[in-house]
């Protein structure tokens, strides 16, 4: 059995367990729990949030733009979403496919600076 005793619970046990662990910087262990919660309830954007934020602080980069494009199906304008899906590709040194999702986010911030409308 490859279950370890933070895999068990509610599901409200196991969230409350895996921001634990991604506030601990346990970024890997905060994943495996977060994912199960994903397989479990897909289309909620929370625990897939988490995992994406997991993967990225933990160097996955691909897993984390993995999550990170499935929550933005699920919710285009989650803008933390569309942030860290920037910062994704950015790290992967992705600069030009990042740029307009950095945009998306700046501008639902309410920040559309000097460049703003510009094409």
């Amino acid at each position: 059995m490859d279950e370890t005793y933070y895999e068990f619970g509610t599901a409200a046990e196991r969230w409350e367990r895996a921001q634990m662990f991604f506030e601990a910087k346990e970024y890997l262990t905060a994943a495996r729990i977060a994912g199960g919660l994903v397989e479990e309830a897909p289309r909620q954007v929370a625990p897939r949030l988490l995992l994406a934020r997991s993967y990225y602080h933990s160097a996955r980069l691909g897993k984390a733009e993995q999550e990170l494009r499935a929550i933005l199906e699920l919710d285009p304008v989650e803008s933390y979403a569309r942030l860290m899906l920037g910062r994704t590709l950015e790290r992967q040194g992705r600069g030009a496919d990042a740029a307009p999702h950095l945009r998306m986010a700046a501008a639902f911030a309410g920040d559309f600076g000097p460049d703003a409308g510009r094409s």
